[in-house]
């Protein structure tokens, strides 16, 4: 099969299939814990939720290696770059409900190495037999109502995106494995005669990383380091600070009037989403956002100076949203 043709076979998995469910391999021993296509419409979401409970799953004592957990079947490889999240959301069916599980995950379309045909039996019979052999247990084989996809589609954040899975129609496998080192993990798949997805979820606690900013911590990195990195909220697209970028000034204030002779340089940057002479001209407009509120509560206009650099300066590539959010800051710089 040419790779032109591939390509456009293997993204529409993005899109309902028009394949019917299949019956699952049998299990033996590892029978499904909801294995029936649902063909109407879904029980109730709370029900249907509450009803699985990965308890109930043996915990392995298999080694499973380092996330995600899962080599492709040999003649197989990653479309494209795959989408790999410390923390985020992924669905799962659940008896025909796609259910919300977060942690760390990994999503990928599938597709043949060049000069080779895609095989869904082969793709289909290497998951299922892997995923029996370190002890994973079949939660759910068949498809979503459209019902069921136009209730959650809208929930998903990363719907339409790399890997992705769930759509009304696609035949979905999803299994669930219980470690005693890895925790829970969540893995589901489909595929047609062209290409596969492949969704993978390591299922953590949300941590939160976010602290109050405080003078005492500006004021030491402005001595020690230099220069006081900042995430100051503003308006969408506008230079008019928020309650919360309001907090932030305050603490700036604090930090300034416990050394009355520093002066700094306040820099705004972006990350490079959109024109570049416009994000330049709004991280200028938000430095001087910041000056103008330290001038209001009694910092002297003469320490203090604005300049924007849009996304010329950035802290890291801006290659994920991940990294655009570090790059959309505010620097504290101390002036010699």
């Amino acid at each position: 099969m040419k790779k032109t043709t591939l390509l456009f076979a293997s993204a529409a998995l993005m899109i309902a299939c028009n394949n019917s469910p299949k019956q699952g391999e049998q299990d033996n021993n590892q029978d499904s814990l909801n294995n029936t296509a649902t063909s109407s419409a879904p029980p109730n979401n709370e029900e249907a939720a509450t009803a699985f409970d990965i308890s109930n799953i043996p915990v392995t004592t298999t080694a499973i290696g380092d996330f995600p957990f899962i080599n492709l079947p040999k003649g197989l490889e990653e479309m494209n770059k795959p989408m790999l999240r410390k923390f985020d959301v992924c669905f799962f069916p659940i008896d025909g409900i796609m259910t919300p599980f977060e942690g760390r995950l990994y999503k990928t379309f599938v597709s043949p190495i060049r000069g080779e045909d895609f095989s869904q039996h082969f793709f289909e019979k290497s998951m299922a037999e892997y995923l029996q052999s370190i002890g994973a247990v079949k939660i759910f084989d068949g498809e979503i109502t459209k019902e069921e996809y136009d209730r959650y589609n809208k929930q998903d954040p990363d719907k339409g995106g790399e890997g992705d899975i769930g759509y009304a129609g696609q035949n979905i496998k999803f299994w669930a494995l219980r470690t005693k080192d890895k925790g829970n993990i969540y893995i589901q798949y489909l595929s047609n005669n062209a290409g596969a997805s492949l969704n993978v979820l390591q299922e953590e606690a949300f941590q939160q990383t976010i602290t109050k900013v405080t003078a005492d911590e500006i004021a030491k990195d402005l001595n020690e380091k230099g220069k006081s990195i900042l995430y100051i909220n503003f308006d969408i697209d506008k230079a008019d600070l928020t309650t919360d970028g309001k907090e932030v000034t305050d603490q700036i204030v604090a930090a300034l009037k416990k050394d009355a002779v520093v002066k700094i340089t306040i820099e705004g940057h972006t990350d490079n989403t959109g024109d570049a002479a416009h994000n330049k001209k709004l991280s200028q407009a938000r430095a001087e956002s910041v000056v103008k509120a330290l001038v209001a509560d009694g910092i002297d206009k003469s320490r203090l100076t604005a300049k924007g650099f849009g996304a010329d300066r950035p802290l890291v590539a801006n290659d994920s949203e991940e990294n655009k959010s570090k790059n959309r800051r505010v620097e504290l710089i101390k002036n010699d």
